[in-house]
């Protein structure tokens, strides 16, 4: 008789989504296979995700939805096992930026994770080496699900220019982010501004922080630092900085300037280049 694992739904929500998954399964009276071959993966990818082996994805469980008819039911509960990959010590903020009404950051060293592009979130989660890249990278993508409500928060972005010439993930992948930004340029819900060199010393200069505002509950700011994240209601920091912010706001570029400065370095610094043999020969 074969060794069924035994999952306790209450355990986590991807032991749930495991549980639910294999209930769904056998009351519709399909082996793993059988399942498999409905939603085009293997048999063994269902086993492993109905015994937390593998996290599911968001087009598995939409392709799964589909098949078993379970109104979006696993649709749903992937938000929450992604969002469980995130490390423990950022889940609170993560909670927190899924409620804001408003949301206004400062980032000194790379690009805001609501708007990186799924390479370049890779090429910054795997600086920490972790055991589980990918799944780090997908709970990443799906916080950005947040900016495709109908009614997403207001954000206002301000990054320094060193954002933009740091090539993280090399060429190609530095290309494809700005043009991400640029994607953004005619998004009235979505701000960015850049910090130029030229503004010299600034209101920021101890680093990026992030600030955020909801309908009932108070004002928060949220820092970071090499190992953790820091999160507080205090009015006396939320008022600190608020005051730093509005002084980043009129140091940076305007929203079109940002936009065309965007484009320059992108153009410049990441532009189709010409190989080093055809520079030679040239």
């Amino acid at each position: 008789m074969a060794n069924i694992q035994t999952l306790d739904p209450n355990a986590s929500p991807l032991d749930y989504y495991g549980w639910e998954l294999r209930r769904q399964r056998e009351a519709h009276s399909l082996k793993q296979g059988q399942l498999g071959d409905i939603i085009f993966c293997t048999g063994s990818l269902i086993g492993q995700i109905e015994t937390t082996k593998k996290i599911p994805t968001r087009d598995f469980s939409e392709r799964v939805d589909a098949a078993l008819g379970t109104d979006g039911v696993f649709s749903r509960l992937v938000g929450l096992v992604l969002r469980s990959q995130l490390p423990t010590w950022f889940q609170p903020y993560a909670d927190m930026e899924a409620k804001a009404a408003y949301i206004s950051t400062y980032q000194a060293q790379l690009v805001y994770g609501l708007l990186q592009t799924e390479e370049y979130a890779r090429a910054v989660l795997a600086t920490g080496m972790p055991d589980d890249l990918e799944n780090r990278v997908a709970a990443r993508i799906e916080r950005q699900r947040i900016l495709e409500r109908e009614r997403p928060p207001l954000a206002w972005a301000v990054l320094d220019e060193a954002v933009l010439h740091r090539p993280i993930g090399g060429h190609e992948v530095m290309r494809r982010q700005l043009l991400r930004l640029l994607e953004f340029a005619d998004q009235r819900w979505m701000r960015i501004q850049v910090l130029p060199f030229t503004a010299g010393e600034h209101a920021s200069l101890d680093g990026a922080f992030t600030t955020m505002r909801f309908d009932n509950d108070p004002d928060i700011v949220y820092t970071e630092d090499i190992v953790s994240g820091h999160m507080t209601a205090s009015p006396d920091t939320v008022r600190e900085a608020a005051l730093r912010y509005a002084h980043l706001q009129a140091a940076a570029l305007s929203v079109e300037d940002s936009a065309a400065l965007i484009t320059r370095v992108m153009e410049e610094c990441y532009g189709d280049q010409p190989r080093p043999e055809e520079r030679a020969v040239a």
